[in-house]
């Protein structure tokens, strides 16, 4: 990601200021340690040095395919397919396969990781390449219906399909990319009239960072509540990669959003922290020249920025450190990611106005969930009161004295700017925008806020979670902030409820890790406007894991 040399120079200056540049760079003229090619790579390979140090070791499990299923169509489930049984396994050994046949094997739950499988010619020779069509199917719509023609925003080029020739045989395929699938659809596109093609030995080739086996949940939890945690867990396994993936299908990369909440799921399961403590690094190595981070980061081929700001999640990255200080005791990199932390909370607090109200900047990307007719401008101010409010936490931690005096005094203003601005006390709820619109997503940040106490909380979550009226969330990234925000103000039940009804809910329709984005009203829901590209194991759903071994959570 090649800069100009001026941003080059304010992105050095930038780094100084915040008392992260290299001793070189603090002793000599910025200018003259640039130079005409440099990039930001330069500035910041200390940091990218240091993650990449932590870079963990990938443990390989092999699984072998359980059966041959086929799609069968089915207008009363809610992905609008079942998989019924058409054989075992080992009953693929018996056929014989030419062009324009298909099969399905099913690995019996999600995997991340890499194909194998064997291919033995039957006939008089091979005279022809075999050439097949490969579709990875994470539920039965990926190989049950067409991906194409494709309609999607997002590049075609994700979409979970393979053309390959294999030119000799008998021989043992692997495929060399990385997949997330249960479902894998083999097409035989053609062969030749002289042989056909016997298929067998289908193996999954599992690969994730996460290595400790995770104790089950006491038998007090209900067997519904314990199989969301079994599906939690194998989300955030599958997403645990050499970063914290945001999903092992599509993107593929590390966002600040997902981490902190895959960081409070490992927290309670894996317990990783190197993990974590190499994505903070990565993530403080790619600011703009302003300061500001961005939202996400490409490891490979080599560690850069994408290009993505959000500003939400810049700010809620003080939120991540806090965190994993907390959980870790590890302050020394603690106050080594200080700076950057407290940094981005002042480039975001440059939109509050005189009385301490957020007014939301126009030219950044503001997300708080995947709900298009959602109102940001309460949960923006609820989320960056949030984040002052865990950066206060980690001041006091630090021995920031300074940072603790200053932040008391601007929590204290922005809360009761929200207060004013934000509360309807003839509703009991917070309403956001010119329109006073009623969300899930305003009660939930404002509460975690601090904005009202615990009583009135409660009060504003139940009003707007019986309102048919209100706009409600459709991504688990948000669900997770309103069971959050219900934990917050003492109501575990309702909370144990909202998990059972959500993240349960998609369990009942087959989910074998928990999706990116779910409405029960909505099947075809899809932010990218093709269901096809949406991903069915995603990180910021893993959560249930986290909330179920809340102490106390049952109230016993």
């Amino acid at each position: 990601m090649a800069l100009t040399r001026r941003e080059l120079v304010r992105q050095a200056s930038a780094l100084v200021a915040m008392g992260i540049g290299s001793s070189s760079l603090n002793a000599l003229n910025i200018e003259d340690q640039i130079g005409e090619s440099g990039t930001v790579a330069k500035l910041t390979s200390e940091f990218v040095a240091r993650a990449e140090s932590l870079k963990p070791k990938l443990n390989e499990i092999s699984q072998p395919a359980r059966d041959l299923v086929r799609p069968v169509p089915d207008p009363s489930a809610f992905l609008r397919w079942r998989m019924e049984h058409e054989g075992t396994i080992e009953s693929l050994d018996s056929r014989r396969f030419k062009a324009g046949q298909s099969f399905i094997v099913d690995f019996g739950g999600h995997r991340t990781g890499y194909l194998s499988f064997s291919i033995t010619p039957i006939g008089f020779n091979v005279d022809a390449p075999i050439r097949l069509r490969i579709t990875f199917g994470e539920v039965p719509g990926d190989v049950a219906e067409p991906l194409h023609p494709y309609k999607g925003t997002l590049s075609e080029a994700w979409l979970p399909e393979e053309i390959i020739t294999v030119d000799y045989l008998p021989q043992t395929v692997r495929m060399p990319r990385r997949y997330a699938f249960r479902y894998v659809k083999v097409e035989v596109i053609a062969t030749s009239p002289s042989y056909a093609a016997r298929f067998g030995d289908f193996q999954a080739h599992a690969v994730s960072s996460a290595t400790a086996s995770v104790p089950a949940l006491s038998p007090e939890f209900s067997e519904k509540l314990r199989r969301i945690d079994e599906v939690s867990l194998a989300t955030l396994r599958d997403c645990m990669q050499t970063v914290f993936e945001d999903g092992p299908r599509r993107d593929q990369r590390l966002w600040i959003g997902d981490l902190r909440l895959q960081a409070l799921a490992n927290y309670a399961s894996f317990r990783n922290f190197e993990l974590v403590r190499r994505c903070l690094y990565l993530l403080s190595a790619f600011p703009r020249p302003d300061g500001l981070l961005h939202a996400d980061v490409f490891e490979k081929p080599k560690p850069t920025a994408a290009g993505d700001v959000i500003f939400d999640y810049a700010a809620l990255f003080v939120a991540v450190l806090a965190d994993y200080v907390k959980e870790s005791g590890d302050k020394e990199t603690g106050r080594e990611l200080w700076t950057i932390g407290k940094h981005q909370l002042e480039i975001c607090s440059r939109s509050l106005d005189e009385h301490g109200l957020l007014i939301a900047p126009k030219n950044v990307w503001i997300f708080i969930d995947w709900q298009p007719v959602l109102e940001h401008t309460a949960s923006m101010h609820g989320v960056l009161l949030y984040s002052y409010r865990r950066a206060l936490e980690l001041a006091h931690e630090l021995d920031d004295t300074r940072a603790v005096s200053a932040y008391e005094t601007l929590i204290s203003k922005m809360a009761a700017a929200a207060r004013a601005s934000f509360y309807d006390e003839s509703q009991k709820v917070f309403v956001s925008g010119p329109k006073r619109q009623v969300s899930w997503a305003s009660q939930a940040w404002l509460i975690l806020a601090g904005v009202v106490d615990k009583e009135a909380g409660a009060t504003a979550l139940r009003q707007v979670m019986s309102d048919s009226t209100a706009v409600r969330p459709v991504t688990p990234y948000m669900y997770h902030h309103v069971v959050s925000a219900l934990l917050a103000c003492g109501q575990n039940q309702e909370a144990v409820e909202l998990i059972e009804n959500y993240w349960g809910a998609m369990v009942l329709d087959g989910a074998d890790t928990f999706w990116e984005v779910f409405d029960p009203a909505d099947s075809l829901l899809s932010p990218y406007r093709d269901v096809h590209i949406n991903s069915f194991c995603h990180a910021w759903s893993c959560t249930p894991c986290y909330f179920l071994r809340t102490p106390g959570l049952l109230g016993r």
